[in-house]
C-alpha cells in the first residue's frame, strides 16, 4: 500500500525582516508562533495548520505560505 499524504501548508518568517512583535504568536490557534529571543519569529512545522492567520496580521508583511510535501 503507498502512503499518500497531501501537501501542507505552513508558516514562513523572512527572520531578516520580522520585528519581532509577537502579533503572528498571539493568533495562532495552534501556538505554532515563538519570538526566539526577542529577534525574529520561529514556527514549529509539526504544530502548524497553514491556516494563514499569522500571515494575515503581520504588521511587517513578511510571512508567506509555503506547500511542503
Amino acid at each position: 500500500m503507498v502512503n499518500k499524504t497531501r501537501p501542507k501548508r505552513i508558516a514562513v518568517p523572512d527572520k531578516f525582516s520580522c520585528v519581532a512583535c509577537g502579533s503572528c504568536a498571539d493568533v495562532c490557534p495552534r501556538g505554532a508562533i515563538t519570538v526566539w529571543r526577542g529577534s525574529y519569529a520561529v514556527v514549529d512545522a509539526e504544530k502548524c495548520v497553514g491556516c494563514g492567520m499569522c500571515s494575515r496580521i503581520c504588521p511587517a508583511d513578511i510571512i508567506r505560505m509555503e506547500v511542503r510535501a
